[in-house]
């Protein structure tokens, strides 16, 4: 997506995520600039249960004079952009629009409108924002108010710097002609006295699970960017790869979420954590969440458990720990007592000789209905696309073994069209104009079971990020690699694979 695709409306509102953190606040900052210098009538604005509260922000929004609203209501624009966050997302209150474009960082959670750029390799939304500037020819640094919220956002958004991985950021990081002195009073105005003492009573109060290394912390009602700081400071004990921050607040139950360790992603963490009770997501390492009140109570009686929302929520880190297995394909030896053997149907599907549109060495995140997979490109690398959309890589060798190339012209009719992001470059990179058609020829056979209970399984393709397993869904192994293990979603199992009866020698 381009910036000049929103020039198409005239009456846009841009909007940050509820309780919005410095990234959100400068990104949307950014966004608005842009449309306002276009001659567009355009607002800022925010919702959610309070307005800004922490110190830094406040002071932030004041002397850079960013013209952002806290709004409980909104007329219906002709364009909603939201922005650090996703349309209809639980940390973004809902607003009409007739029309939404999203830009963001953070994994894709749903389905996104055409108009939308997302670049969840980027340590912040104020790079992407920046990007979007520089494609459309504005220099940040024409405006300095602009380039120093887009440093300031990108600072704390990647922990004063420390989580700064990629190029963009670097180079955000690098040019940005901020103002020092504006930096240096917002970061001293980081916590307020009250702040301080909450952040302080907070973690003194953890309670900890030595078998599971885990932390629960409660800390008194605060701005929510406080409880990430207190989860920030919890991670960095050394005997702490898993954090859960909360604040009781009248309505419901605030949570931050931290992982240190590949085993737990902070993202998937947060969202078990608020099933059924709420929402939750957000970056591997860093996530949060809201436990809604009237749910919370129906949990207590559904689950029979006392009113304490402290002993809930570690009950249901223990169940987090308790009922889950961890498979590391490429050392795995997997015991296929039990398994029955399938095929898959010979329906057609999309694939894609990966090397035509990433030059081979490349790493890119293909994006699956599983879960997202890093891989490095070679020149046998096929992209497989199923019937539901989903991504899965191939070999060339294996799909040659596998797979029938058909003259038939490839017809996408999944709901999301797919998609994979070039690592170095951050483009994201359309597969469905590239794709070929191809049918399975039956004489490919995988070992599967129904899972009871949840699996983490690093892939031969991925060993720093698991595709998740809940109950319902499929063990899956390749019959000619015992190695090639993965897990199949329930419902693309049931419309994809048929059962055999041959022998599994």
């Amino acid at each position: 997506m381009r910036l000049r695709d929103l020039l198409a409306y005239d009456h846009i509102v841009v909007q940050c995520h509820d309780s919005p953190d410095a990234d959100a606040i400068a990104s949307g900052f950014g966004v608005y600039t842009y449309l306002k210098e276009q001659g567009k009538t355009v607002r800022l604005v925010y919702g959610g249960r309070m307005a800004i509260q922490k110190s830094n922000l406040v002071l932030m929004v004041s002397t850079l004079q960013i013209p952002i609203e806290y709004v409980e209501e909104l007329d219906v624009p002709e364009l909603l952009v939201t922005v650090d966050c996703q349309y209809g997302e639980g940390n973004v209150t809902y607003f009409q629009a007739e029309h939404v474009a999203v830009i963001d960082h953070h994994q894709v959670s749903g389905v996104l409108p055409p108009l939308n750029e997302v670049r969840s390799n980027l340590g912040a939304c104020a790079t992407v924002v920046r990007e979007l500037l520089q494609a459309e020819g504005m220099d940040i640094n024409d405006n300095k108010r602009l380039s120093t919220a887009l440093y300031y956002g990108l600072m704390t958004d990647t922990n004063n710097f420390t989580e700064v991985y990629h190029p963009l950021d670097r180079d955000l990081q690098d040019d940005a002609f901020f103002e020092r002195s504006m930096i240096v009073r917002f970061r001293n105005a980081n916590l307020s006295l009250e702040e301080l003492e909450i952040a302080g009573m907070a973690l003194l109060g953890y309670v900890y699970n030595e078998t599971y290394r885990y932390a629960v912390v409660e800390a008194k009602p605060c701005d929510p960017n406080i409880l990430g700081m207190i989860s920030d400071l919890m991670l960095e004990v050394d005997s702490v790869d898993t954090c859960l921050v909360y604040s009781v607040l009248s309505f419901g139950v605030k949570i931050s979420v931290r992982s240190c360790v590949m085993e737990v992603q902070a993202s998937e963490l947060a969202e078990f954590i608020t099933d059924e009770i709420g929402s939750g997501g957000g970056h591997l390492e860093k996530a949060g969440g809201f436990i809604q009140k009237e749910l919370l109570d129906k949990a207590y009686e559904k689950y029979h458990r006392e009113k304490d929302v402290g002993s809930f929520l570690k009950w249901r880190m223990d169940d987090y720990f308790d009922d889950i297995q961890i498979i590391h394909a490429r050392e795995y030896d997997i015991d296929l007592t039990g398994m029955e053997m399938y095929r898959k149907r010979r329906l057609p599907l999309g694939f894609v000789k990966a090397a035509e549109i990433v030059k081979p060495g490349s790493t890119v995140c293909v994006r699956t209905l599983e879960g997202d997979l890093d891989i490095q490109i070679q020149e046998d690398t096929y992209i497989m696309i199923g019937v539901k959309g989903e991504i899965y890589p191939n070999k060339k060798e294996k799909f040659d073994r596998s797979y029938q190339v058909m003259e038939t012209p490839y017809r996408f009719e999944g709901e999301y069209a797919p998609t994979v992001k070039d690592m170095v470059e951050g483009k994201n990179l359309p597969l469905v104009p590239h794709a070929r058609t191809c049918i399975p020829t039956g004489e490919s056979y995988i070992y599967t079971k129904r899972l009871d209970h949840r699996v983490k399984v690093f892939t031969e393709w991925d060993d720093d990020k698991y595709m998740l397993g809940r109950e319902g869904d499929f063990l899956a192994v390749r019959k000619d690699d015992l190695h090639d293990i993965y897990i199949i979603e329930k419902s693309i199992f049931d419309k994809t694979y048929e059962k055999i009866t041959i022998g599994k020698d």
